[in-house]
């Protein structure tokens, strides 16, 4: 069912209810009869009038009063004693007004037939269907229009319902309060028109919003068969469709005609008992709503207590508004009906949004869009809260004590929905950052600079969390009404007496900063500092993880970590030793290895690695068995061990087809059999040890992942 036709439904009530307020207070059929003067008060009032107007008479007379009042009534003093006065007081005055209703009905009527005696009520009449012809003229005009425009054109979901129907309803309203405050009405009639065609038209638009959510979205029906944003099924989204409907009339009448008997001066307790008779329509709407709502599953024992639950609460609803507690009536009212509006606007904020984003702009779009909405429908909630609060806030809220702790939450809960906002983008920016940063790159400039940012953002993430967490909190604070500055001030007394006494922890967070101000390490590099050694995984605010290249995760305070021996800066030159008996030829040995060094440049896997290829630096000194051969190369960080690995195989197989041997261990031994066998085997083993030593030394740098 279209908001349209939804609309037509309610019009005939609603220009009913209009005419039927136009006839009872307006003029009657004969002229307004003229009060005559009051006639001169008698002698002896006068001067009764004279002697109370007396200062010695006035003073006498209010010590004589105040303790006759003391004594008949004493002031409630408590918060729930003064709450139980004004309940008692105003349920009191409300059934004290029940047989001044005529009355003061037709004293309004009284009122108004003053106003209008130079108009009669036939010009009204005309006037008040000239606003309503002018104003569904203008947006049936505006609908033909954008019929005739839109042709062709395929629209779905807001800027749908935005064209076709809340733009025609912009329209009605801009001529129909036009002509009505253009045309020279009486100023009561005009104050108790306005507040009926406010009503009908902030009805129309909930109207158009309760259709767009229960029957509209991003697609008419899904996959699944459920239509609207709040995915319901067909006959679901139809039942809420309809009753939403109708208390969204029901309640834009209340409100009407509330309004309208305010701007005809009717008292208050008269005004209260007429808007609790109306609610009572509301009331029927809900639960009748309440009692023939889907409930799906739930069948049995809990849809009965499930029903006598919510028809309780909306008893206790009614009754609330009826005793006055305007804000309690809210609050409860909020409680049904934030979470499914938070639900569509979730909803709603997700056909916005751009899934693919990765760009800043559109990944902080996203980010305000969801967050934003969101902030904005609560802060919107706790504003109109605090106005109702601010205006009918009746005795028994006028405590300072409650009022700061109203004020205080309402303006904590928006503090705390900011923060959120501003916490999510930022986390979002970060995030992104780290993302683009991980992205692999062949500038050694920016990849440089991007394990740079990959090491401090995340720190600055957490840093930043902290921040505003308590910025958040001691705003919230000093809304509630809690003196901030002492808590500063006792906070820092306390942060020193921590700082005495958890020395060592203040000495890893600071070392921390000072290491990163140095930019000494970064993640993803190989380090070492004393023992320990690894891959730098993450940090936190006073500890660095280190994965060893054997598995071990090793998690080292800063304050321990010393001096630090960064193995993957810029470049490493990788030095080794070959022993090569005496008769080898140095001179040709060098000329290999230059050839060598020009394979390995050529080698697409390991040329890129390389920096300065292998060379052959000479004799590094005369053993017993040989000579030992120095050779050196400058490569990128970490790459070392592959490229000496893949140098040492290719020297080997050089040596061999150029016939160059290896150093190796002779002896001869003159004696028995057995002792030179003995010999011969002691020899061999001081030889073995002594080349694995020397290879030991010639190794450095982490090892080959």
């Amino acid at each position: 069912m279209g908001c349209v036709g939804s609309s037509h439904r309610f019009l005939g009530p609603v220009i009913g209810l209009f005419v039927f307020l136009s006839i009872v207070f307006g003029p009657v059929s004969k002229g307004f009869a003229q009060e005559a003067a009051p006639a001169a008060p008698p002698v002896k009032v006068q001067q009764l009038i004279q002697l109370l107007d007396d200062p010695e008479v006035k003073q006498w007379l209010s010590t004589k009063q105040a303790p006759a009042a003391t004594a008949t009534e004493a002031p409630a003093t408590g918060i729930v004693a003064r709450w139980t006065a004004e309940i008692r007081r105003h349920l009191t005055g409300i059934t004290n007004a029940v047989p001044r209703v005529l009355p003061e009905m037709q004293a309004a009527r009284d009122r108004l037939a003053g106003d209008m005696e130079n108009h009669g009520a036939a010009p009204i009449l005309k006037g008040f269907f000239l606003i309503l012809l002018i104003g569904y003229g203008a947006e049936y005009l505006l609908r033909w229009v954008l019929k005739r425009s839109l042709q062709g054109a395929v629209l779905t979901g807001p800027a749908r319902t935005i064209l076709t129907r809340v733009l025609p309803l912009i329209v009605f309203a801009a001529a129909s309060m036009s002509v009505l405050a253009i045309a020279d009405w009486p100023p009561r009639l005009e104050k108790t028109i306005a507040p009926l065609l406010g009503a009908w038209i902030g009805a129309r638009l909930l109207m158009i919003i309760a259709s767009a959510v229960l029957t509209g979205g991003p697609a008419s029906e899904s996959a699944d068969g459920r239509v609207g944003y709040m995915s319901l099924a067909p006959d679901d989204a139809r039942f809420w469709h309809r009753h939403s409907l109708w208390l969204i009339g029901a309640a834009a009448l209340v409100w009407g005609v509330g309004d309208a008997m305010l701007a005809l001066s009717i008292p208050a307790d008269v005004h209260d008992l007429i808007a609790a008779a109306l609610g009572l329509v509301v009331l029927a709407l809900g639960i009748l709503t309440v009692v023939r709502r889907p409930t799906g599953n739930v069948v049995g024992s809990r849809r009965i207590v499930g029903n006598i639950l919510l028809v309780a609460f909306l008893v206790v609803l009614w009754m609330l508004w009826v005793a006055g507690m305007d804000v309690l009536f809210w609050i409860g009212l909020y409680v049904i009906g934030i979470p499914p509006l938070l639900r569509f606007t979730s909803a709603f904020t997700k056909t916005m949004l751009d899934a693919s984003a990765e760009d800043d702009a559109r990944v902080m779009r996203n980010i305000f869009i969801e967050r934003g909405a969101r902030l904005l429908v609560i802060a919107l909630a706790a504003g109109w809260l605090a106005l109702v609060f601010k205006v009918s806030a009746t005795a028994m809220m006028h405590d300072d004590a409650f009022n700061r702790v109203v004020r205080g939450a309402l303006a904590g809960i928006v503090i705390l929905l900011a923060a959120d906002l501003i916490w999510q983008l930022v986390k979002g920016f970060i995030n992104l950052r780290v993302k683009q940063a991980n992205r692999a790159t062949e500038d050694p400039a920016e990849r440089a600079r991007n394990t740079r940012l990959m090491t401090l953002l995340p720190i600055l993430r957490n840093f930043l969390a902290a921040f505003i967490a308590i910025v958040a909190v001691l705003m919230v604070l000093s809304g509630l009404g809690v003196e901030i500055g002492p808590l500063i001030a006792g906070a820092g007394v306390f942060g020193v007496a921590i700082g005495f006494g958890s020395q060592t922890l203040v000495k890893d967070v600071i070392s921390g900063i000072f290491y990163m101000m140095d930019d000494a390490f970064r993640i993803g590099e190989y380090i070492q500092s004393g023992s320990y050694k690894g891959t730098v995984e993450s940090f936190s605010i006073r500890s660095v993880k280190l994965r060893h290249h054997r598995g071990p995760v090793f998690t080292v305070p800063f304050g321990s970590l010393g001096a630090v021996q960064n193995m993957s800066r810029d470049w490493v030159i990788d030095k080794f030793l070959i022993n090569v008996s005496f008769d080898a030829d140095v001179a040709k040995v060098k000329k290999l290895v230059k050839g060598i060094g020009a394979k390995l440049l050529e080698d697409p896997d390991i040329g890129p690695l390389i920096l300065e290829t292998v060379k052959m630096k000479g004799v590094e000194n005369f053993g017993d068995y040989g000579m030992t051969l120095s050779f050196a190369m400058k490569t990128k960080p970490g790459n070392q061990t592959q490229v000496r690995r893949r140098a040492q195989v290719m020297i080997k197989e050089a040596f061999k087809e150029n016939g160059i041997n290896f150093a190796s261990p002779t002896v001869q031994v003159a004696g028995d059999e057995q002792q030179q066998s003995a010999a011969a085997a002691a020899a061999t083993r001081d030889a073995i040890a002594k080349k694995n030593a020397a290879a030991a030394l010639g190794e450095g740098g982490p090892p080959e992942e």
